[in-house]
């Protein structure tokens, strides 16, 4: 039995490692787009993140999973079931990216403006000064509010238990129906949920010390 639960732990990890790469790109995308000057970009960018920031978690990963089933179907007569960790992964990563371009936007608004200037007046390229001076500040910045997302997604991943991926909310569920002890197989989940919380936050601290130490 702990051994399900252990190789379940892998796949909450795989799920969250997964979306949190995909969530990340889309982040960036994201947050170039709601900046840009082409409101042909910029708009259907700011809906995106009000919507998705709009809804709870689970009601995304519903319609990720179900609805897309149900539209294929309208679409091609024909009964085709997604894979529930594609699902997940795809529900989590849009939730991160609504979320991340947020905290990338401010960190770049977080910059200061007169060492663009500056870089400007020293006669430095753009592609240059974006590179080598805006981006590790903002990178900076961003580090905490990301590293926070990074804790709120390992947690979010027990949702995707929901539509039937094996990660450890939904193997802690059923051992728990098969013995009856419920209080044991979900403390040890929660246990394990509560290990991975605890060394992510040691590496973020790590990577946070590691990133600032020249400021």
């Amino acid at each position: 039995m702990l051994t399900h639960l252990m190789n379940a732990s892998l796949m909450t990890l795989g799920l969250a490692l997964t979306s949190l790469a995909v969530g990340l790109v889309l982040a960036i995308l994201l947050c170039g787009a709601e900046m840009s000057r082409f409101a042909l970009l910029r708009w259907p960018a700011n809906a995106f993140s009000t919507v998705l920031r709009g809804l709870p978690e689970i009601l995304v990963v519903f319609f990720i999973y179900f609805g897309s089933t149900q539209i294929l179907f309208l679409i091609t007569d024909q009964y085709i079931e997604f894979s529930p960790f594609w699902c997940g992964v795809t529900a989590l990563s849009l939730l991160f990216a609504a979320y991340g371009a947020q905290t990338l936007r401010g960190a770049l608004n977080a910059v200061d403006k007169g060492q663009r200037q500056a870089a400007q007046a020293l006669g430095l390229p753009p592609l240059y000064t974006f590179i080598h001076i805006t981006l590790p500040q903002t990178w900076r910045h961003a580090l905490p509010g990301l590293g926070n997302q990074w804790l709120v997604l390992l947690k979010d991943t027990a949702l995707v238990s929901l539509i039937g991926v094996h990660d450890l909310m939904y193997q802690a569920k059923a051992v728990a129906s098969r013995t009856y002890e419920p209080f044991t197989w979900y403390g040890i989940a929660a246990l394990i949920y509560l290990v991975i919380t605890v060394v992510s936050q040691q590496g973020l601290q790590r990577l946070r010390t590691r990133v600032t130490r020249y400021d």
